[in-house]
């Protein structure tokens, strides 16, 4: 009997690659329908930028795959199956709601985080791995990632929250 293959960092780096791959993918077509549900213009233009920029962090990771000699392929992402789906419920149970903006938030802080974490993950191992040119091209998206969080929080802090707030008096 044929002994398994062991499972190596490469492996693992590969397997990541392809689940946030998938994720973008589905990131980009739950940005438009986000942005569309959004009252607030500074979150739908958010939300617009992001889409930009998310066309640009899979261009990116094409290029990866190309570093790692492997076909840009995506593998289902529970993960971020579950997230767009959160974002989905949140659409439809507050839509027309002041909460709408708070919650359409909320659901892209919580994307934004499980993306930070992966992109960091990826980084780490790229380095491990020796692919520099892989460690510059993730760390470019790991900085846009972070700074759409940031671009959120502001967006919560400054208007959205308290709009919801308010509504509720």
């Amino acid at each position: 009997m044929a002994q398994a293959k062991t499972k190596t960092l490469e492996d693992l780096f590969h397997d990541t690659l392809k689940d946030i791959y998938y994720a973008e993918k589905k990131i980009l077509t739950a940005l438009p329908k986000m942005a569309k549900a959004a009252h607030s213009g500074d979150l739908r233009s958010a939300f617009t930028k992001h889409a930009d920029e998310t066309e640009g962090q899979v261009a990116r990771l094409e290029k990866v795959f190309d570093i790692i000699d492997k076909p840009a392929k995506g593998k289902k992402c529970e993960a971020i199956e579950g997230l767009i789906d959160e974002g989905k419920e949140i659409m439809e149970e507050f839509k027309g709601a002041p909460a709408l903006d708070a919650g359409l938030l909320a659901a892209a802080q919580a994307v934004e985080h499980y993306e930070i974490s992966r992109y960091g993950t990826l980084r780490t191992w790229a380095q491990a791995l020796g692919l520099s040119q892989a460690v510059r091209l993730l760390d470019q998206t790991l900085a846009e990632e972070k700074k759409t969080d940031e671009t959120l929080t502001e967006i919560a802090e400054s208007v959205v929250n308290e709009e919801a707030r308010q509504a509720a008096e």
